[in-house]
């Protein structure tokens, strides 16, 4: 697996743009406008913060964008004589080459927002209560690291999708339900519901991003095992 290898592959997926670079920028684009035409024509104090709540959107794009980067493309690749480590490892280069552009025009939007009073509106859109509130390396850091976690949760669903089809996203998707539902049982049957709270409002954004990143490791992780073991 050279450089080289995972340049291409990234190169490869590029030739479909549109769907890895424009396309979460036109969906928040889109949301965006929406926002500054809703709150523009809402008769508000002019002291009243408006929270949008739709930055969510990119990250939901980014999922969407994992999923579909293994769809017909990896067969291709794979017929073109791409390893699966080299493809899933060059679709990660392009993935985390975006997520730090894209992070960085986040929190350029976020430093825009602050200095306009949130485009003249006082509009929360970039500026994101606790997440995006901090020094703008910080912001920049979170917004990478989540951008990254949404690609390689997507791309995840993507592969199950690959190997098994719905069978196998339903059983992903029942597996899920039943680990967290086992966690809220867990921590109920312990009264550990006051220290799950201190926890989480004691936790900096730094330690939250720190977490993320672990959790954006492990789903990747699963992803990789899932590509190791899908034919073509």
């Amino acid at each position: 697996m050279s450089w080289n290898t995972l340049v291409k592959v990234a190169r490869f997926h590029l030739n479909n743009w549109v769907a890895f670079v424009a396309g979460p920028w036109l969906i928040l684009a889109f949301t965006f406008a929406v926002n500054l035409v809703i709150f523009a024509s809402t008769p508000s104090g002019g002291s009243m913060v408006h929270y949008a709540g739709a930055l969510s959107s990119i990250y939901i794009m980014f999922a969407v964008v994992g999923g579909g980067s293994v769809g017909g493309s990896m067969s291709f690749a794979l017929a073109l004589g791409v390893s699966r480590r080299s493809f899933y490892a060059g679709t990660f280069l392009l993935a985390a080459g975006l997520a730090v552009a894209d992070g960085l025009i986040l929190t350029l939007l976020q430093s825009i927002e602050r200095a306009t009073g949130g485009w003249g509106l006082n509009l929360l859109f970039f500026r994101v209560l606790y997440l995006f509130a901090g020094p703008w390396y910080l912001t920049w850091l979170t917004a990478f690291v989540g951008l990254i976690l949404m690609f390689a949760y997507g791309m995840w669903y993507g592969l199950i999708y690959k190997r098994s089809h719905w069978p196998g996203v339903l059983t992903f998707i029942a597996a899920q339900v039943i680990v967290l539902t086992a966690v809220i049982i867990g921590v109920s049957r312990a009264n550990g519901w006051q220290g799950v709270g201190h926890f989480f409002t004691t936790l900096t954004i730094g330690g939250l991003t720190a977490a993320l990143a672990a959790l954006a490791v492990l789903l990747a992780a699963g992803a990789y095992g899932t590509i190791r073991r899908i034919t073509v």
